[in-house]
């Protein structure tokens, strides 16, 4: 990583120079590449610094930093998690990052994250899904149709040939609103009134609903052989999206355990119920799906590497271009030890 001058002003990416950055780029490309940069970095997993998230949670929602580090670079993201807002206007997740230098331990990137988080989780979701779901996989279940949903079906028809998705909330203006997006989109999209009908005809389900609940979104007896899911609802303590019994027929794949554990679907099972890590099936060091009969599940809490992949790849991708502002973050003296005469200098 290039050592900043002590001078250098930090690059923003804005929230408007992110959506700007996505149309310069192509949706579809920047989910691509975004992947190829997780997978990248999940191939050197164990060079990472790697702890569960740090969450601060209330009554109404939760507060969480999650950090991480090659050694080179650091990278932390802020979010936060909150089903509540959208009764009032308000987003359920918004978010930020930063990108620092090891060496000197100054910044060398702020970004937004509320749109880039949906971007990567995306990704995220479609690159296990390429190691995992049945090659021949066309449609799509997506229950929960909510502001994660079109950017996940995107990124299914971009990663892994997705061509028709079925679309089910309770909510049934959220489901307009989805298939309204994606109606240019070349997907066929079908408005279902009900999960049952959703997962008709789907060799890969998506969950991603918002409530903080122990919740059943999928019954044992709605899942037959062969199918992947990609379980990305049940984030944090005590908010669950499937049966206990799908997760005793499956074969469970997770990011990082000792989060996962904590966050995800399988803090419905014994501590010691066993998990594959998805780098390993990345690098080949362990097996993903091995026949077409088969359940395989995706339980996908979001983990640091995924966003520092993220940060990554929004540092390389705004280099010579003008979608980002230099922020004055950095104090420079002229003499390292006299931070205070350059405050007394600045006196009008």
């Amino acid at each position: 990583m290039t050592t900043p001058s002590h001078k250098a002003l930090v690059p923003f990416v804005s929230v408007e120079n992110m959506m700007r950055l996505i149309h310069h780029i192509g949706i579809d490309r920047m989910l691509g590449e975004l992947a190829e940069y997780i997978e990248d970095d999940f191939r050197r997993w164990p060079e990472f610094d790697k702890t569960p998230r740090v969450a601060s949670h209330s009554d109404v929602g939760v507060i969480e930093l999650m950090p991480t580090s090659d050694g080179q670079a650091y990278g932390f993201k802020y979010v936060n998690g909150h089903p509540k807002n959208t009764r009032e206007g308000l987003q359920t997740v918004t978010a930020f990052g930063l990108l620092a230098d090891m060496y000197t331990g100054y910044p060398v990137l702020l970004t937004e994250m509320t749109v880039l988080t949906a971007l990567r989780t995306a990704a995220m979701s479609a690159l296990a899904a390429k190691h995992l779901a049945p090659r021949d996989a066309r449609v799509m279940a997506m229950i929960g149709n909510g502001a994660q949903a079109e950017f996940q079906c995107l990124a299914f028809q971009a990663l892994c040939g997705v061509e028709e998705v079925r679309l089910y909330d309770i909510d049934a203006a959220a489901t307009a609103k989805c298939a309204r997006n994606l109606g240019q989109t070349g997907l066929r999209v079908v408005a279902c009134d009900s999960p049952e009908e959703a997962i008709q005809g789907a060799q890969v389900i998506t969950t991603c609903t918002a409530d903080k609940q122990y919740a059943t979104i999928l019954t044992d007896n709605m899942v037959g052989a062969g199918v992947h899911i990609n379980a990305i609802g049940g984030d944090c303590p005590g908010k669950t999206e499937l049966a206990p019994a799908i997760l005793h027929r499956s074969e469970i794949f997770v990011e990082y355990p000792e989060q996962t554990r904590i966050e995800g679907e399988i803090q419905q099972l014994a501590p010691d119920h066993p998990v594959t890590e998805l780098w390993q099936v990345i690098t080949g060091a362990a097996r993903g799906r091995r026949d077409a009969s088969q359940i395989t599940l995706f339980d996908s809490v979001g983990f640091a590497i995924e966003d520092f992949s993220a940060l990554r790849y929004i540092r390389d991708r705004i280099e010579g271009t003008d979608l980002f502002e230099p922020l004055d973050m950095l104090a420079d003296p002229d003499d390292p030890r006299d931070l205070f005469g350059m405050v007394q200098r600045a006196a009008p």
